[in-house]
């Protein structure tokens, strides 16, 4: 795997922006204990010279110069790691060995001193207090800055090799962490191109981590199987189309045809050319379902739902088709329970409940009894159901009536197109309610169960 390649990806980059905020971070914090750290050794310094000095004037006051000098003398061959210095009115050394090179004056000062003691010769600096003792005699007590430095050059190597480890641990880390999110890119990748290759079956692997990648995969792949099954349903009504649409368009052209050849006066070409409106009629219809249908099941879930009140609606199909029902001797009646709101979308549900008591009516003999009932559970949802007392439909032929174009044998001497409950289906689909078929003994249950309101 090519470095340029780890270097441009996203995670690499992220681990490259925190390293950079961390380091810059440090140095400030490093900055603040650098100073921190200085600044108190600089205080630690001053109080000790200023304590020397406030002891050496009290045993100049307390014994006068003899004193001064012996004390001075012993106190810089001691142990003290102070430089000490006495200088008398003409500049002369009187005792001490803080040799200068410029003239004393009182106050503070920070002075470079000739080191004797270094085999080098280098320069020091030193902090030096001076305090005028009178007549002529200057006194001075100083410190060596090396020790400051040495601590200050301490902190700052920390420092260096802290953010130096810092950056290593955050450029492996960052390497590993681009291989890792690579790996998991190059698989999506694959996967789109098989998918692209025409394999609607492949899928990203999921690890089960539940992390950013992982629910990104599990949603792409939920997005796949929607392409797959609405590549299945395109596939499907092609197929249904080409078979199932031959008849009627083959008996359009041969009425069309007959009028042409056999019709040898106005009433007859008339008589000929309404038959073809009517197949005409019966293909657009045709066309017009399979379109709702299409429609439907590519519509975006819950896009544009509100509230509805599906008792209203279900009363609502009811009161339209009675008429139609007692024309055709059937019996309609219908038990809806009151106010049963769901989230959706009216005029689907509309839709969908007239294709169920449609369904019953078409397919049902006079006499039948069609009753539409709206039931309501708190817990599992809200169900509706169109039940009759027909003749039923066979057990092998339940699984299919919601395929488009299906119709059972029963049903094949009836009016329709075999869409009506292939549009119940995707309404259904699109509503995440479900469709169930079942045999009523005697007669067809169909059953719309809704999810609960959230």
């Amino acid at each position: 795997m090519a470095l340029p390649r780890l270097l441009r990806t996203a995670s690499f980059r992220l681990t490259a922006l925190y390293l950079l905020l961390f380091t810059a971070s440090a140095a400030v914090l490093g900055g603040i204990v650098f100073l921190a750290a200085r600044s108190a050794l600089e205080q630690q310094m001053a109080a000790r010279i200023e304590t020397e000095m406030a002891f050496l004037r009290g045993e100049s006051r307390a014994g006068g110069l003899d004193h001064l000098l012996t004390t001075v003398r012993a106190r810089n061959r001691g142990t003290s790691a102070l430089e000490y210095l006495l200088q008398g009115p003409s500049g002369r050394q009187l005792a001490g060995g803080m040799p200068v090179a410029a003239a004393l004056r009182p106050g503070w000062a920070t002075i470079k001193v000739s080191d004797a003691r270094e085999d080098d010769g280098r320069p020091e600096r030193v902090r030096v207090l001076v305090s005028d003792l009178g007549g002529g005699l200057l006194l001075a007590v100083g410190d060596d800055l090396s020790r400051i430095t040495e601590v200050e050059e301490a902190v700052a190597t920390a420092f260096l090799w802290t953010v130096g480890l810092a950056a290593l641990l955050g450029i492996g880390g960052g390497v590993l962490l681009s291989r890792a999110f690579l790996a998991r890119v190059d698989a999506i990748a694959r996967t789109a191109e098989a998918i692209i290759g025409g394999d609607l079956t492949r899928r990203i692997p999921e690890r089960g981590t539940g992390d950013d990648l992982d629910r990104l995969a599990g949603t792409l792949n939920r997005m796949l199987d929607r392409i797959a099954a609405l590549m299945d349903s395109l596939r499907q009504v092609s197929s249904d189309v080409a078979h199932d649409l031959r008849t009627p368009l083959s008996r359009l052209y041969q009425r069309l045809e007959d009028a042409r050849t056999h019709a040898h006066s106005v009433m007859e070409y008339e008589a000929f050319v309404e038959g073809a409106m009517r197949e005409a009629d019966g293909l657009l219809e045709t066309f017009s379902a399979l379109l709702r249908i299409a429609q439907v099941e590519g519509a975006s879930p819950r896009a544009g739902f509100r509230e509805v009140n599906i008792s209203a609606v279900a009363e609502s199909v009811v009161d339209a088709y009675r008429p139609d029902a007692e024309e055709a001797g059937h019996l309609l009646i219908a038990e809806v329970a009151p106010g049963v709101i769901i989230n959706g979308d009216q005029e689907l549900l509309t839709q969908a409940v007239a294709n169920l008591v449609e369904n019953a009516l078409r397919h049902t003999p006079a006499g039948t009894l069609i009753g539409v009932r709206l039931s309501r559970d708190w817990g599992a949802g809200d169900c509706l159901t169109v039940e009759d007392d027909g003749p039923g439909v066979g057990a092998e032929d339940l699984p299919r009536l919601v395929h488009r174009f299906y119709r059972g044998e029963r049903s094949r001497t009836t009016s329709g197109n075999g869409l009506g409950l292939s549009l119940v289906a995707a309404v259904a689909d699109l509503h995440g309610a479900s469709l169930l078929l079942e045999d009523a003994a005697p007669g067809l249950r169909a059953t719309l169960c809704f999810p609960p309101v959230s």
